[in-house]
């Protein structure tokens, strides 16, 4: 799914922990900026990637960024 569109995620811009860490949050409501990963279809393939992330601010509106939905199973 990466390169539709850059994916705007719940953690806010900073460090991740440098130790192994499942699921990494990032900082705690410290910054101003959210993260985004993944690229979009306007960018170079080395964007394209889950691992790139990048920050915008939450109001920032543009056609190139979104949000993934999910289903869970309910079991």
């Amino acid at each position: 799914m990466s390169g539709n569109v850059w994916e705007w995620c719940l953690d806010w811009y900073g460090d991740y922990s440098s130790s192994a860490v499942t699921d990494p949050q990032g900082p705690q409501r410290d910054g101003s900026d959210r993260v985004i990963r993944g690229g979009s279809w306007f960018n170079f393939a080395y964007y394209c990637r889950v691992a790139c992330q990048l920050y915008i601010y939450p109001d920032f509106r543009s056609e190139g960024y979104g949000f993934r939905l999910a289903l869970v199973p309910v079991q």
